[in-house]
């Protein structure tokens, strides 16, 4: 059995168009998306590429899904800037009552057996909590306390967006990365797991997805062209900016 861990879409139609291509030339059997498909320039777009996957696939919700819903639902109600909150207010204006349905039936976690590897997780950030921020530098006694009970052998997470494989403890904890956002080198970053972790790595016309997003009525368009597609952040200054906040 070969497993899909599609994380961090963030509305990247052109990414993850070109991601379901390799994963059907590898002939995949199953996808998890592990979250944060939306709030992104084609966040419908992507949602309608994924429900219509002949593979099949199960959702879990991220952090973006939760604010989304709670904008569709009764209005955002959280503390992210406003260019945030912005970009949640469009995407939920984009959505249809059948994408909300869809969401609102994603659970926060989902478990897999898999041959060679034992029983894995799959969440968005942590466990307990799809806002946990932490990557392969964060040290590790912060994080015993998160991962020591979890009844699997091994974690598949994103939300940092930087794909790392360590050790917590006894628990084996795998970063997917990011497919529409990555910080690091551009491409679209995803994990294919068989009888052990693939990092996989992606390169697709930039110019071509700059342009379609650019045609979108995103609100930072732009910006997401330019810092999410031509020139993402290095992975270096990510690590450091999210060890200083920690």
């Amino acid at each position: 059995m070969k497993v899909a861990a599609v994380y961090d879409i963030h509305g990247n139609l052109p990414a993850l168009e070109a991601v379901l291509e390799e994963i059907d030339a590898l002939e995949v059997n199953q996808i998890v998306v592990g979250g944060d498909v939306v709030l992104g320039p084609m966040s419908r777009e992507c949602l309608d590429r994924l429900l219509s996957c002949k593979i099949p696939i199960q959702f879990i919700k991220g952090n973006c899904e939760i604010a989304v819903l709670e904008e569709m639902d009764k209005g955002y109600q959280g503390s992210l800037p406003q260019s945030v909150v912005e970009d949640i207010r469009w995407t939920a204006r984009q959505l249809l009552p059948r994408h909300q349905k869809e969401m609102l039936n994603w659970p926060m976690t989902v478990t897999f057996r898999m041959n060679g590897l034992g029983k894995i997780l799959f969440c968005h950030a942590t466990p307990e909590n799809e806002n946990e921020n932490f990557t392969k530098l964060t040290p590790e006694e912060k994080l015993l306390p998160i991962f020591s009970d979890v009844n699997a052998e091994a974690v598949v997470c994103g939300h940092t967006h930087m794909q790392f494989d360590r050790r917590i403890g006894t628990k084996r904890v795998i970063n997917a990365g990011s497919v529409g956002m990555p910080f690091g080198k551009p491409g679209a970053y995803w994990l294919l797991i068989d009888s052990d972790i693939n990092f996989r790595h992606v390169v697709y016309n930039a110019r071509q997805a700059v342009t379609r997003v650019r045609n979108t009525t995103y609100p930072h368009a732009e910006q997401f062209a330019e810092g999410s597609i031509l020139n993402p952040p290095s992975e270096e200054s990510m690590l450091k900016l999210f060890s200083n906040a920690q």
